[in-house]
């Protein structure tokens, strides 16, 4: 039986406020709402949610190596018990220079891991998800 390559987190229509009015933790709602207002200005686009814990902005499809394809977020975020977790799905080799500015901070190949707001530079993050998107919008033409 061949198994189904479709991802599991898609957009949907429930409501993203809804959502980060549900983060427990009250400093994480709070930088979750700055992180939406921050990702509206960059991206012009309306949040969605991607699945249930993801807040998502705008869309590209892709095609992997696998030829895997599909639909997924320019950028987007995720309240996670440990971190705020960022989604820049072009990676940061190209954003070295702005990453030593950032402050504490740990990645993973699209996640950018973050504790709180206050432990990294808001202008640079901007900057950093600014870049991101502009790379992706480019690699999805």
């Amino acid at each position: 039986m061949a198994k189904s390559t479709e991802l599991k987190t898609k957009k949907n229509e429930a409501s993203v406020e809804g959502f980060l009015d549900s983060v427990e933790d009250e400093q994480a709602r709070k930088d979750c709402y700055e992180i939406l207002k921050m990702m509206k200005q960059v991206t012009k686009e309306e949040p969605k949610m991607w699945g249930a814990t993801i807040v998502g902005f705008g869309s590209y499809h892709y095609k992997g190596k696998s030829g895997r394809e599909g639909d997924w977020m320019l950028t987007g975020f995720s309240p996670r018990k440990q971190n705020l977790t960022l989604y820049l799905m072009g990676g940061f080799d190209l954003y070295k220079d702005l990453l030593k500015k950032l402050g504490k901070y740990k990645t993973s190949v699209g996640c950018l891991y973050i504790k709180k707001l206050d432990d990294v530079d808001k202008k640079v993050l901007k900057e950093l998800v600014t870049e991101n998107v502009k790379t992706m919008k480019k690699l999805s033409k």
